[in-house]
């Protein structure tokens, strides 16, 4: 950046202002909405700062109950798909070299599988093992939890497995053939030398497919029988109109991301802070100590910042009261009401004295509504006196004697005996 000219610099800027708009900017709008006293999400016009929408989203059964089977079936396709993405992650690397391939390509099969498909599948296949096994219809095979995690598991462990595979290519094979050598068995090798490297992609494999289990809705719209999600109970309530207690459920789950995430970063930051300072690596452990919290951790920063703001807001919205604002907001309504129903009337009036005193258009000054003939040329037919005309550049028929007289009654015979005469 030292060296870049400062045309380079402004594109750079521009560019990561656009990038962080697109990414961020629906979700900071919604935010916004969530603390607006509007029925519908919106924006503009503002209306009352509000936190009512808090209450009533607390006060929604299903949206409830949806979170709560959400947070089910997300611990349990946590627990399946690190266990089934740890197990293929070894038996790719111990498995034959020429079939590693195959077996790769077989392992992420799921995740390019449309989750439609895996949901009528997961759908069809357990029913059937329910019917060949005899069981009744309200089986555990039939439960909506059951068949929602074992379809979320399909793809959400392919995740879980490349996150491991990621992790194990930079494992020392020779710890573990060490170990094993000095007696140690296979399981306790795994146990004392391999699981303690792996425990970082444990966690972020755990959060990834909580995260993946948590927004699923195509997987889920087929298996969740009696037990819907938050997403199946908000595309549902979306069909019958929304409110802004949906932007606050939304502002709630980015602002647990975000907290979330600025304590991880001050965790890693204090990590690599002990490490550049001479800290030996594995004694080595994020803390939240307050000796030199914020030093050189701008993460650190960020997060007190965000908890002030929290505190701030739970504290504004114990002591604040927006029904005297909408009171004002609602009387101020009724007035501008007023006046629209004083002008449109007041226009209909002068339109009634217009069409009193005008009187009748006599003279045809204004525009008449009468209808007038349409005046229309007859096209040329048989009786067009230009048919006697013999055509242009035809030669002259020869005359014929009429009759017993001759051509005496002729009309052309005046005009020769006229020029005669002269």
């Amino acid at each position: 950046m030292t060296n870049t000219s400062p045309l380079m610099r402004f594109g750079l800027i521009a560019y990561l202002i656009l990038f962080f708009t697109y990414l961020l900017g629906p979700l900071f709008l919604m935010g916004i909405t969530a603390f607006n006293s509007a029925s519908f999400p919106q924006v503009t016009p503002w209306e009352v700062l509000t936190f009512e929408w808090f209450g009533v989203l607390m006060s929604d059964d299903r949206i409830l109950s949806g979170l709560r089977n959400s947070f089910i079936v997300g611990f349990f396709t946590v627990f399946l798909s690190v266990a089934m993405g740890l197990a293929g992650a070894l038996v790719l690397t111990q498995i034959w070299p020429k079939l590693r391939s195959t077996y790769y390509t077989v392992i992420i099969a799921p995740i390019l599988i449309p989750g439609v498909v895996l949901g009528i599948s997961t759908l069809v296949f357990w029913d059937r093992i329910n019917v060949m096994l005899g069981f009744s219809d309200d089986s555990f095979l039939h439960n909506g939890i059951f068949l929602t995690v074992l379809g979320q598991a399909t793809f959400i462990s392919s995740y879980c497995m490349l996150v491991f595979v990621a992790r194990l290519q930079r494992y020392d094979v020779g710890l573990t053939e060490a170990a094993l050598d000095l007696g140690a068995t296979h399981v306790q090798a795994f146990r004392k030398i391999q699981l303690p490297f792996l425990m970082p992609a444990v966690g972020s494999a755990a959060v990834l497919a909580f995260l993946a289990s948590f927004e699923n809705y195509n997987t889920t719209a087929f298996t969740f029988q009696k037990y819907p999600t938050l997403t199946i109970e908000l595309a549902q309530k979306v069909r019958y109109g929304i409110d802004p207690s949906i932007s606050m459920l939304a502002f709630i789950i980015v602002c647990l991301t975000v907290f979330f995430a600025l304590v991880h970063e001050v965790r890693t930051r204090r990590a690599q802070l002990a490490v550049a300072n001479g800290a030996p690596v594995g004694a080595v452990k994020g803390g939240f100590e307050m000796p030199g919290f914020f030093a050189g951790n701008p993460a650190a920063v960020a997060l007190a910042v965000f908890v002030g703001l929290f505190v701030l807001t739970a504290v504004v919205a114990q002591f604040y009261d927006p029904e005297p604002a909408k009171v004002m907001l609602l009387e101020e309504k009724r007035a501008a009401q007023q006046e629209r129903i004083k002008q449109l009337q007041e226009r209909m009036r002068q339109r009634r004295l217009q069409k009193q005193f005008k009187g009748p258009d006599i003279f045809g000054a204004g525009e008449s509504k009468v209808p007038q003939p349409v005046t229309r040329t007859p096209a040329p037919g048989v009786f067009a006196p230009t048919n006697l005309n013999p055509p242009e550049g035809a030669e002259a028929e020869p005359k014929k004697p009429a009759g017993a007289f001759g051509d005496v009654f002729n009309p052309g015979n005046l005009n020769e005996e006229k020029s005669g005469d002269q």
